[in-house]
């Protein structure tokens, strides 16, 4: 399975939106906050895998 790093960009009423940081890319991906760790907000940085996300510790 892959592993993707994410920083939140935003926050939007039930959404985030969500930059890629393990690669160069300007595009945002859009994902139902239900499906995020609850303590989020912008700035948070995220690890997906398996299918989930998981807040990354700095």
């Amino acid at each position: 399975m892959n592993t993707f790093f994410y920083e939140v960009a935003s926050l939007d009423g039930d959404y985030a939106n969500l930059k890629r940081t393990d690669i160069n890319s300007d595009e945002l991906k859009l994902v139902a906050r239900a499906l995020l760790p609850p303590e989020i907000k912008e700035g948070t940085k995220l690890k997906y895998e398996w299918m989930q996300y998981e807040i990354m510790e700095e």
